[in-house]
């Protein structure tokens, strides 16, 4: 895995956005497609100075966008954007083409079905099993109880828990919930998926086994998506592991090569100061970004 790099003290004098062009950030194929969702200077705030400003980025089919900063950036707030859970004070988001910023309810709910969504913490329902837990959606859509079944096993099987389909979320780990509330995510195959700090408050072991998780979806079924963390280290393996089906593992990239499709946001003070790709991201001068990497 890319190891971290000591950029040294901040420069004041260094450049502040770093922003590359379009076909200078490692997105190869994915950047040249329609964005699955695009933001256009969007910015929004809560009765006080913005949270987020200015705000110009996409997400092409296919695409994993990993989204870093400290706490209180605004990373989840982008998250409730891009479902419309939040509208924006001024800017355009288009969402699979159609432009949601204004969109009434009743006409964003069809589109917001087709969004993959795992909270922090994995915000499982403690009064119901595993099995209604991850049906939940499809329960809402009155489908038949032995579709349901069927569909909650093989979302179940895919994070390596089909034992606890009967279970109560009392019953499980922390890292056994959190894998639960990723099958949950994935049970009506979406269009795009967003990840709000999946490994948040996890160990290192049981954190790289949710970033196994999510380099699988990626690599299997190619779902665009946004990940918001922290951690530089599950961000750094996203980048460099590919999942290998044929051990049903996740492996490192050969001769230290990345996932071109897996690419960086990086937000400060509300504001987007980076987006490219990993090598990017470590030859960054901006100070901020080298002092987050140190």
């Amino acid at each position: 895995m890319t190891a971290f790099t000591n950029f040294g003290p901040p420069d004041p004098d260094s450049p502040a956005p770093d922003l590359p062009d379009p076909g200078q950030s490692g997105k190869k194929s994915a950047a040249d497609k329609a964005p699955v969702v695009a933001f256009r200077n969007v910015s929004i705030a809560f009765d006080g100075p913005s949270v987020l400003n200015d705000i110009t980025f996409s997400v092409a089919p296919g695409e994993t966008r990993i989204l870093l900063g400290p706490a209180g950036v605004g990373k989840s707030v982008l998250l409730k954007l891009c479902n419309g859970l939040l509208r924006p004070d001024s800017g355009s988001i288009q969402l699979f083409g159609e432009e949601i910023a204004a969109m009434p309810e009743e006409k964003l709910f069809p589109l917001r079905t087709r969004i993959g969504m795992v909270f922090q913490e994995g915000a499982l329902f403690d009064s119901l099993t595993v099995r209604d837990n991850v049906a939940y959606q499809l329960i809402q859509e009155n489908v038949p109880d032995d579709e349901i079944d069927t569909r909650v096993r093989e979302a179940l099987s895919f994070v390596g828990l089909e034992e606890t389909f009967s279970f109560f979320p009392a019953s499980l780990s922390g890292g056994m919930r959190r894998r639960v509330a990723i099958a949950r995510a994935f049970i009506n195959h979406p269009d795009m998926l967003l990840y709000d700090s999946p490994t948040g408050g996890l160990d290192p072991v049981t954190s790289t086994t949710i970033i196994e998780l999510i380099v699988k979806e990626r690599d299997v079924h190619r779902t665009p998506s946004i990940l918001v963390t922290h951690r530089l280290q599950d961000a750094f393996m996203l980048c460099t592991h590919e999942f290998a089906t044929k051990y049903d593992c996740m492996i490192p990239f050969p001769n230290g090569e990345t996932d071109p499709n897996t690419t960086f946001l990086m937000l400060e003070e509300g504001r987007l100061i980076f987006d490219g790709s990993l090598q990017d991201l470590l030859k960054s001068q901006n100070p901020f970004v080298r002092e987050f990497l140190e």
